[in-house]
């Protein structure tokens, strides 16, 4: 690549443009045009404690420099904010909120950072889109970083089960138990337990679809497709299958 190229790859500051850190990259190689405006989110959960799930989001977004100025062949970051929710397991209700607007358009544009504190206190589960609109929707927050937070609430969520399984196993450890070859509980009570954070939110999970449906008959659902091959791929027997 010349220096006269400009790598529209993820990027952030903190992040490498290396092709191998941009697991994206080929969804856009195709796209032979100019590139006019370069967005990534990025959202992590980890686990803090028994209790406790730390959400971090990141917004970027870039502007080719030319935009402005012709011959101005490096990227000009526009925004890049990062937001930090502690989240409380399992009842998913928010005791930290932070955000911070690291680069922003406007010198007056941080001042509103500390207005998501008003986060606190409030489920990051179901209601919580509507709750983001109401408190920071239009001249009432940051667009970028509400945004951000609607792209968040899914991970937290997704989160709960692999906290779960970790303190099913932290447990069992406590307990003396060789959890190295634990695999996850997979009674059909423990997927009702866990589909019905997620009842109704699409088609899958529909109250009166197939999946629910079997699952309240007694049938054990299919373990997800990419899940089913890493275990045929390791020899680990499906549900329902003996060693």
């Amino acid at each position: 690549m010349t220096e006269d190229d400009f790598d529209w790859r993820y990027e952030s500051p903190r992040v490498s443009t290396d092709e191998v850190s941009d697991p994206w990259f080929r969804d856009f190689a195709d796209i032979d045009h100019e590139p006019i405006h370069l967005r990534n989110y990025a959202v992590r959960a980890f686990r803090l404690s028994s209790d406790q799930i730390l959400i971090r989001g990141v917004v970027d977004d870039r502007k080719h420099g030319s935009a402005w100025v012709p011959w101005d062949t490096e990227p000009i970051v526009i925004h890049h904010m990062i937001v930090d929710l502690v989240v409380e397991y399992p009842s998913l209700t928010i005791t930290t909120a932070r955000a911070a607007l690291e680069v922003h358009p406007h010198e007056i544009c941080p001042g509103i950072a500390t207005k998501y504190d008003q986060l606190e206190g409030v489920s990051i589960a179901r209601g919580f889109t509507h709750v983001v609109r109401e408190r920071f929707g239009g001249p009432k927050g940051c667009t970028h970083v509400t945004a951000l937070l609607q792209a968040m609430a899914p991970v937290a969520v997704q989160a709960t089960w692999a906290m779960s399984v970790a303190n099913r196993r932290e447990s069992a450890a406590a307990e003396g138990i060789d959890v190295t070859k634990m695999l996850p509980a997979g009674s059909v009570d423990d997927q009702i337990a866990s589909s019905m954070r997620s009842l109704n939110t699409c088609h899958v999970f529909a109250e009166d679809g197939s999946y629910m449906t079997g699952m309240r008959n007694g049938v054990l659902a299919p373990l997800p497709v990419t899940l089913k091959r890493r275990f045929e791929k390791l020899g680990v027997p499906l549900p329902g299958e003996h060693p």
